[in-house]
């Protein structure tokens, strides 16, 4: 079967920016993506849970996105002016997709 190169950005940001970054990602020609709760972790604050949290507010997500790799500055560009004044971090990989023309 025939792939193709494509690149998989991975956005983990807190989740009351979701919204905000998902919309902007869309204006930024993103055409689908995949939000996932994240349990927990751990980075420069240390270890961290959402176990016993109450409401929204500590919580994290991922973002997860495929684009052909022609699309991926104007998602970067877009991603990091949601992610700089936040908690977050943003990766890309390569990737190959079966289905091209979905990307």
């Amino acid at each position: 079967m025939q792939t193709h190169p494509a690149k998989r950005v991975e956005i983990v940001i807190e989740e009351v920016m979701q919204r905000r970054l998902t919309d902007t990602l869309l204006k930024a020609g993103v055409t689908g993506f995949t939000v996932l709760p994240v349990r927990g972790g751990s980075g420069r604050s240390g270890l961290w849970s959402r176990a016993g949290q109450v409401g929204r507010a500590g919580g994290m997500v991922a973002v997860m996105c495929i684009v052909r790799a022609d699309r991926l500055d104007a998602l970067l560009e877009a991603a990091f002016a949601v992610v700089e004044t936040h908690i977050g971090l943003v990766s890309v990989t390569d990737c190959d997709v079966v289905r091209a023309d979905r990307f």
